[in-house]
């Protein structure tokens, strides 16, 4: 993802956490904050040390970042997203973590167009 959809200061996350609403599923907690003066969306990853070692942690950032990138034409654009992955995360296949976070978007109304996959 480009530097400018990326959300990585403390900050940043606090202010998500604090004003902005989540959704939630065994796998997955979404923060959404609106952000109605921002052209497109921006997106922050947060995968803790109960989830597993480095090497596992790496390995969720990176399948959803990659999904991320995926549903970046059906996200709505002018939101602040945080995405928290729970221990399941850990253990599950791309297509199972690309599922499991487009329902959380379902959950939220976040999707702008019907994705069909």
């Amino acid at each position: 993802m480009k530097k400018r959809y990326r959300i990585k200061k403390n900050d940043e996350f606090q202010t998500v956490f604090k004003k902005g609403k989540s959704v939630a599923n065994r796998q997955f907690v979404l923060y959404v904050l609106d952000k109605p003066d921002q052209e497109h969306f921006r997106v922050g990853f947060s995968v803790g040390k109960k989830i597993g070692n480095a090497v596992t942690r790496n390995r969720v950032k990176r399948l959803a970042k990659q999904i991320m990138f995926e549903f970046t034409p059906y996200l709505k654009q002018d939101k602040d997203y945080i995405v928290i992955a729970r221990q399941p995360a850990a253990t599950m296949s791309y297509e199972e973590i690309k599922s499991s976070l487009q329902h959380v978007f379902k959950r939220g109304k976040l999707l702008t167009h019907r994705q069909n996959d």
